[in-house]
């Protein structure tokens, strides 16, 4: 028993060459989610960016994410394919994106805006992984919608065959898991803790942005094992994929910095904007 995949074009409208996907839109009610939330924290106090600046943070976030999502992609799991039709590797609007390479993206992106503007670093990738974590949500429920990066093979009750998977067998809608995990649970415990911290004096720059990165890692590298494997790699080293490798090392960067941050040697930046 299986259940069905419903089927939702992945194109809301085209009108000739330009078309309006899903899964773009899920980008942008993501991104428009976490611009709220910052405005929000700004209004509230509770960050040290102004108004006047959130802006060309976002712009910032952007196109670290999309260029850090894309080199990424290509280097690590297109190699072979890009090596062969190097044009290739700027037809973006194909697909291929790793989550991994656009969190290095935005971080170096946010180094570069924090040095330009003079703002801590740490409190902007906090600021950013706070605000911008229930978007993943979004973002997998994209995945969804266009049927791809689909689960293993099984036999769960709520197993689903989805139209583009060549083999056609029941498979885990590990989408779904990734999207109520990512998006639901780890930015509750987020938001749980930044309350937490702040109301015990816990708070510290890099405590929300280290929480996030092992948070993120572990319920990566949890779900990677219901999420079939990149067709063009396989499982890399044993039973491994190359998103739990990535996560691995995306797990000891959080508990590094988190190591840092308590014991008073974090963000060497200013602590705040200055004028």
């Amino acid at each position: 028993m299986v259940i069905p995949y419903p089927r939702i074009p992945p194109t809301i409208v085209s009108i000739g060459p330009i078309a309006i996907r899903w899964y773009s839109v899920m980008y942008v009610v993501g991104y428009v989610l976490g611009y709220r939330l910052v405005l929000k924290r700004i209004e509230t106090g509770r960050t040290s960016i102004s108004r006047a600046d959130l802006d060309n943070l976002i712009w910032y976030l952007v196109v670290g994410m999309l260029l850090g999502a894309r080199v990424v992609y290509v280097l690590v799991y297109g190699r072979a394919e890009y090596a062969a039709h190097p044009l290739e590797a700027f037809a973006i609007w194909r697909g291929g994106l790793s989550f991994h390479g656009a969190i290095t993206g935005m971080a170096v992106a946010i180094a570069l805006f924090a040095r330009r503007y003079r703002y801590s670093i740490l409190d902007v990738t906090d600021l950013v992984a706070l605000c911008g974590a229930p978007g993943l949500f979004f973002g997998r429920l994209g995945n969804f919608i266009n049927g791809e990066l689909y689960g293993r093979p099984s036999n769960v009750p709520w197993a689903m065959i989805f139209p583009t998977d060549p083999l056609h067998v029941p498979r885990h809608p590990s989408q779904l898991y990734e999207a109520f995990a990512e998006g639901v649970i780890l930015s509750a415990l987020l938001w749980w803790i930044d309350g937490v911290a702040r109301a015990r004096g816990w708070e510290r720059p890099g405590l929300i942005t280290g929480v996030f990165l092992i948070g993120y890692a572990i319920v990566r590298f949890s779900l990677e094992f219901a999420r079939q494997p990149d067709a063009q790699l396989g499982l890399v080293i044993g039973s491994l994929s190359m998103g739990q490798l990535l996560s691995m090392i995306m797990l000891a960067v959080g508990v590094v910095l988190l190591g840092m941050v308590y014991r008073g040697r974090g963000d060497p930046q200013l602590a705040g904007h200055q004028e």
